[in-house]
């Protein structure tokens, strides 16, 4: 058979095959009805591609290896040992490797966005951006203290100076330990120290791990392991940190608000436009520019009621937190959002941006850009973003938009549905709404754990994958955790899965089991915390090494009645953020595929092996209840081993109480 011949028979067979059926692929009623449209109109999206194309079991298992060109080598999953790769390579070492790269490029999509955030503080402070500014200096201080700056008698400049000199060294230095090694609980970092993973620099860890992934280098699958974790630690102990403290410095530390969620919240008779992507600085200077006195009135010359602005996965998420910026939908719903005809322009910079927005947005009119060099599509208008003259961007987009709302189709459906949550929370915020502004505290949380009240708390967190019902996982895993008294905090597209279910609202607490729900009413908070986008899971870390400093729940990280889990995971991001989770400590469960062939010597490190060395481990399981009863098990066998599993005497913590634990 000719390649021409096979071309034909692959694309009849494409033709043949099942038409998608929206209500099976998602929940979210909003993209079943854009599903629908799209289907109509004959558009193709991510549901469409991923029914079409099926995930290579070999590759799914990271049984294979092209790390080299005497392969690609391929092993049998089911029988992984009965041979080796063409240089002598096990199963074992070529997972590892494989691992070892997916960590390598999801600790740099990370610590890039972060080290991005601190170019920009630096030009902020030494006076040469003018576009944006310190906010939250109050933070700033916090910060410089947590590293051992010197405050007292000093300017704002003179910190802020000494800041982003210190927090380069998490990028730069060769030697030593990152400043944020400050946070992590003494016993935690002496295992650390002990075990040789404390990192130095991010770019090293990087440049060190991708070298012993090369061909002939690292071949023992536990000592790459280790580099593993020093890697991932640079991730969540370094450039993620840095992202969130830097952004709640320049932009201001959330503080919960009532925020929209969903495609309800475009607005036919205004010029919509969605920003789209990861990094805050592009979307935080489209605000300014939306509300623009004279891009107002071009709006209202060409008819339209106002400029109306929506985010979409991470960077909505930040804006959503720190302003109220309404949500138009997570990642597998940012093509059907387009089918709406309703996006007059769609503003892109890095991380989960599906090449198949391009020509989604060419089917219905919208405006497509790029705006970050290291972020192009083939096709794709690029304007380019300039943190240092940034209206030329962000007015060109704006501009466009407008002259597409004067031509807008006239075909325009908007899914009517709209969701409500509270949005902004961080470990700043907790402490002060468990406590208030003087006697903020973690020990009313540990003191509830301890009690029996709240059984422990889950992270939930990441992205959707079309190869799951979107959403489905997360909703109905997150009910079963609060239901048994689970205490979940959210990041990433996860949380917008939640919002449009309702779990994000106080009243959700009616959902969850009688402790939970007692502490959730007394303190006016939903049983589902949000607290922010993807890069943002470093608050968590910076909560639970607060808890471990609160007391009563152990000395280590590794000790607390947690656990984390990305259910519907879909990035090499999502692996560096679970290791690095794992590195310091928490169980954490996936979703969908795990990249390595149960019954290893590799899987069972990952699995088991870490563990016993005292640090955290791995899990897995697809359906939602599963892996929630994975986490409580879990949880539960960390209250055992703390020796608080029994009921104890149910007494929230009075202010008289707290002053008596902190005299």
């Amino acid at each position: 058979m000719s390649q021409e011949e096979k071309k034909e028979k692959q694309l009849s067979e494409v033709k043949k095959s099942k038409p998608l059926d929206p209500k099976a692929a998602t929940i979210c009623e909003s993209t079943v009805q854009m599903l629908q449209r799209a289907a109509a109109d004959g558009a193709e999206t991510v549901f469409n591609r991923a029914a079409e194309m099926k995930p290579c079991p070999i590759g799914a298992e990271s049984s294979c290896c092209k790390h080299c060109f005497m392969g690609p080598c391929r092993l049998n999953p089911r029988d992984p040992y009965s041979k080796t790769g063409v240089c002598g390579a096990t199963i074992d070492t070529i997972a590892a490797r494989n691992f070892s790269r997916m960590v390598a490029s999801g600790a740099a999509a990370h610590t890039d966005h972060g080290m991005g955030m601190l170019d920009v503080f630096r030009e902020v402070v030494r006076g040469n951006i003018k576009g944006y500014k310190i906010k939250d200096e109050k933070k700033l201080l916090e910060v410089a203290k947590s590293i051992d700056i010197k405050v007292d008698g000093r300017s704002v400049k003179e910190v802020a100076t000494e800041l982003y000199t210190e927090l380069e060294r998490t990028y730069t230095q060769v030697e030593g330990e990152i400043p944020f090694m400050n946070r992590v609980p003494p016993k935690t970092l002496e295992l650390w120290r002990k075990a040789g993973i404390v990192p130095r620099g991010a770019m090293r860890e990087i440049m060190e791990i991708m070298h012993r992934s090369h061909i002939g280098v690292d071949q023992d699958y536990e000592n790459i392991v280790k580099q593993c974790s020093r890697t991932a630690l640079a991730d969540g102990w370094g450039g993620s940190m840095v992202a969130t403290e830097l952004s709640d410095i320049l932009f201001g530390t959330p503080e919960p608000k009532k925020a929209g969620v969903n495609m309800g919240f475009l607005k036919e008779d205004q010029v919509n436009i969605i920003v789209h992507g990861h990094e805050p600085l592009l979307f935080e200077a489209m605000i300014a520019a939306s509300n623009d006195p004279d891009n107002l009135k071009k709006a209202e010359a060409a008819g339209a009621k106002g400029i109306n602005l929506l985010g979409m996965c991470c960077s909505g998420a930040e804006v959503l937190a720190r302003h109220g910026v309404p949500h138009a939908g997570n990642f597998l719903s940012t093509e059907p959002v387009l089918a709406t005809g309703a996006v007059d322009a769609m503003a892109v910079d890095v991380q989960c941006i599906m090449t198949g927005l391009n020509t989604m947005s060419k089917c219905y009119g919208t405006r497509f850009f790029t705006t970050n060099r290291r972020a192009m599509i083939e096709g794709a208008e690029h304007v380019e973003f300039d943190e240092h003259d940034t209206e030329k961007c962000t007015n060109t987009i704006i501009d466009m938009a407008i002259e597409r709302f004067r031509n807008r189709p006239v075909r325009v459906e908007i899914p009517q549905r709209k969701d409500w949550g509270i949005h902004g929370f961080s470990m700043e915020y907790i402490s002060y709404m468990l406590g208030g502004s003087f006697r903020g505290s973690y020990v009313p949380l540990n003191d509830n754990i301890i009690n029996g009240r709240i059984r422990g708390v889950a992270g939930v967190v990441g992205c959707t994958n079309p190869r799951v019902k979107q959403d489905y996982i997360h909703v109905e895993l997150v009910k079963e955790l609060i239901k048994n008294n689970v205490l979940v905090v959210q990041t990433g597209c996860s949380q917008i899965s939640l919002a449009k279910a309702g779990l994000m609202k106080p009243d959700a607490a009616v959902l969850a089991g009688d402790g939970l729900q007692e502490v959730c009413e007394t303190v006016g908070m939903p049983p589902v915390i949000s607290l922010g986008s993807c890069v943002d899971n470093s608050r968590i870390l910076t909560a639970c090494s607060e808890m471990v400093r609160t007391g009563g729940l152990g000395d280590k990280l590794s000790d607390l009645p947690v656990a984390g889990c990305a259910p519907e995971y879909m990035s090499e991001k999502a692996i560096s953020i679970g290791h690095y989770f794992v590195a310091s400590g928490v169980y954490t469960v996936f979703g969908v595929t795990f990249p390595s062939v149960e019954g290893t010597k590799f899987h069972k490190l990952l699995f088991d092996g870490l563990e016993e060395q005292g640090f955290g481990k791995w899990g897995f399981a697809t359906d939602p209840y599963d892996i929630a009863h994975l986490m409580i098990e879990h949880i539960d066998k960390k209250r055992a081993a703390l020796g608080i599993k029994g009921e104890r005497e149910r007494k929230l913590f009075s202010m008289e109480d707290r002053r008596a634990a902190e005299g």
